[in-house]
């Protein structure tokens, strides 16, 4: 039996070409970084070009408070995030930053512009530093999603910290055998 080249083929390259989202802007910075892909040796284009056709999922948003820990020390280069910029209301002060992003949150916008600093799209960013000199590239944490705290050992299971699918977090929702001592065991 040889393989059916016609039915599955032996291409399994699992990776996006473009991006799923019918979104024009969105479709326009994926024609100008595949234009800068192919015409500057720059790893910093491919990468870049790739992140714009990944999933929601995949480009977890960043707030300004972690963007000014990374930052720290670097304040003459530029931060870009292919994601969102989300505004912290824990942070006090926010530092002088250039940052390019996908997009910003109004409230977020608003304090790095206050501060002195520059919010910048791609197609600016191409403008100014097409081979991403003096760029660093950043990305938000993947595993804050609402979703993978409920990853894991099953919850119940003795050392698990995942968290349980329930209605309520009340006396009569999952705290009966195996939650406390005066119900069998207490896990």
């Amino acid at each position: 039996m040889g393989i059916d080249l016609v039915a599955g083929g032996r291409n399994k390259k699992i990776a996006r070409e473009a991006p799923k989202s019918e979104n024009v802007y969105l479709r326009l910075l994926v024609k100008l970084y595949r234009f800068l892909v192919r015409r500057t040796d720059s790893k910093f284009n491919r990468v870049v070009c790739k992140r714009l056709f990944m999933s929601k999922a995949n480009k977890p948003p960043m707030s300004i408070s972690k963007l000014g820990d990374y930052m720290k020390g670097k304040e003459d280069k530029i931060a870009v995030v292919v994601a969102t910029i989300t505004d912290d209301v824990r942070l006090y002060e926010v530092p002088k930053l250039r940052i390019c992003a996908l997009r910003f949150t109004e409230t977020a916008r608003a304090r790095v512009i206050k501060a002195g600093g520059e919010c910048m799209t791609f197609d600016q960013l191409a403008l100014e530093r097409p081979t991403g000199k003096d760029c660093l590239l950043l990305r938000g944490k993947k595993t804050s999603r609402e979703a993978n705290k409920h990853w894991g050992l099953a919850p119940g299971v003795p050392h698990s910290s995942t968290k349980p699918y329930v209605r309520a977090k009340g006396r009569k929702f999952e705290k009966a055998r195996g939650k406390r001592n005066s119900c069998g065991y207490k896990a």
